[in-house]
């Protein structure tokens, strides 16, 4: 005899985190998520509804299947999976559960899905991000992606935070992590230079000035006229 878990009755819907690639449509109008596992290929919005991916005519999450939206109950958990070269530049979303559901010991398998929050992290060059740009990959009618900040844009396909989140709809809220602070004793990021640190690079691009001035000066010696000369 197989025993089974007693059906649940919340009181309110559970809630969750999962890690996923910001999506806009070819046209620009509509944005959305994609999966980085299992599901991928099939973006969905703020508020979705799961399918199975394989195709099968059963209702999502299935027992016998993979099928469904997956979540973990426990943010650093999810935060953690941002740390793999792959996921570097997916977003962490905050999720709530909706529909049927089936709980296992890191998180549930479910139906139905509303994305509350999207965590942007920083740029390539650790800047906290100001805008979603593309990241030079995508999906059938969808470009994928990537945290940017204004300075990194470089012409490239891109919406604000404050704009995705409108095209997304249904009241989802984006938001950029902020810069990491680094630990006594690590270099200092640019962007938080104090008054040493930006004297020590002042005398540094001064000593570059004087070595270029003294290399353009010995150049224009070389030649009979004060010109550099020519082989």
């Amino acid at each position: 005899m197989r025993l089974r878990l007693p059906e649940e009755r919340p009181t309110e819907p559970p809630t969750g985190y999962k890690i996923a690639h910001p999506v806009l449509s070819q046209d620009g109008t509509r944005a959305g998520f994609t999966g980085v596992s299992l599901g991928g290929a099939l973006p969905y919005g703020v508020l979705a509804d799961a399918s199975c991916v394989y195709g099968l005519r059963h209702q999502a999450p299935n027992r016998h299947c993979d099928c469904g939206f997956h979540c973990v109950h426990d943010r650093a958990a999810a935060e953690a999976l941002l740390c793999t070269a792959e996921h570097r530049t997916a977003v962490l979303l905050d999720v709530t559960v909706l529909g049927r559901y089936l709980r296992f010991e890191l998180g549930f398998r479910y139906a139905r899905q509303r994305v509350r929050t999207a965590t942007v992290g920083p740029c390539a060059c650790g800047t906290v991000a100001a805008a979603l740009a593309d990241a030079g990959w995508g999906r059938p009618g969808w470009r994928a992606l990537a945290p940017s900040c204004a300075g990194c844009l470089r012409g490239r396909t891109a919406v604000s935070l404050a704009g995705f989140a409108r095209l997304a709809g249904e009241g989802l809220r984006v938001v950029a992590r902020p810069a990491a602070v680094p630990a006594p004793g690590d270099p200092v990021l640019p962007g938080e230079l104090g008054v040493p640190e930006l004297a020590a690079e002042a005398a540094l691009l001064q000593a570059r000035l004087d070595w270029f001035q003294s290399q353009l000066a010995r150049l224009g010696q070389g030649g009979p006229d004060g010109g550099p000369q020519v082989g």
